[in-house]
């Protein structure tokens, strides 16, 4: 496996190569590839998930000083999102790189999005343990925040869909939307959920999630486009 052009994108050169391999390496590949001698992913990826949520924080907390809690919150919440880690994968051509078994490597739904994103944290975990916080920091900065943040706040990404979804339908049909969870799945570190929202027994709109709040977000958002269209 040659990955000096993921090590060129990323801007770093791993000391150890092992790190970077157990970044790439989904669950799923070691049940076709017992012999493949290295870890999967998901320790790296619980550890990579604090480290990012930490850098954004703290270049948001610096960034905009008389921004709120909640503001700040929400603005990190749109950066950090598996939609986001996934697009950011994929702009790092990690996707030719994840090492997965040959049924999850045809999937290229949302279940492929889940494993994009979480190779991408348990890398950034990776170089955390490899070079240190302020290498994995300014890495995030680099592929994270430099090309997404201008856009999730030039197009309000941060605003909250759950609260502009109630006004829009409060204002048209006096009834406030309720949210139910339909689904979840995955690892106890890292459940998805899938949350509906709905109006009366309408269901609106459906979303994905590493947390029930985080579902219910997405599902309003997913709402707010079908009203827009």
């Amino acid at each position: 496996m040659n990955l000096s052009s993921l090590e060129k994108n990323l801007g770093i050169v791993f000391e150890n190569k092992t790190l970077l391999k157990e970044a790439l390496t989904h669950r799923s590949y070691l049940n076709e590839n017992s012999s493949w001698g290295i870890l999967h992913n998901e320790r790296l990826e619980f550890l990579g998930d604090a480290v990012l949520e930490l850098a954004v924080t703290e270049n948001l907390f610096s960034r905009f000083p008389k921004y709120a809690e909640g503001q700040l919150t929400s603005i990190r919440a749109a950066l950090v999102n598996y939609q986001m880690m996934a697009k950011v994968a994929r702009e790092i051509d990690l996707e030719n790189f994840v090492l997965m078994s040959r049924g999850e490597a045809k999937d290229v739904g949302r279940a492929r999005e889940v494993i994009l994103a979480n190779a991408m944290e348990a890398l950034i975990g990776a170089v955390y343990l490899d070079h240190g916080y302020e290498a994995a920091q300014k890495m995030v900065e680099k592929i994270v925040l430099a090309p997404n943040l201008e856009v999730v706040m030039k197009n309000h990404l941060y605003k909250d869909p759950k609260s502009e979804l109630q006004e829009i339908v409060q204002e048209k049909h006096r009834i406030t939307p309720i949210y139910q969870i339909i689904e979840e799945w995955g690892p106890d570190h890292k459940k998805i959920f899938r949350s509906g929202v709905l109006m009366g027994e309408k269901l609106l709109a459906e979303g994905e999630g590493y947390s029930k709040q985080e579902a219910e977000t997405e599902a309003a958002r997913n709402a707010l486009k079908k009203i827009n269209e």
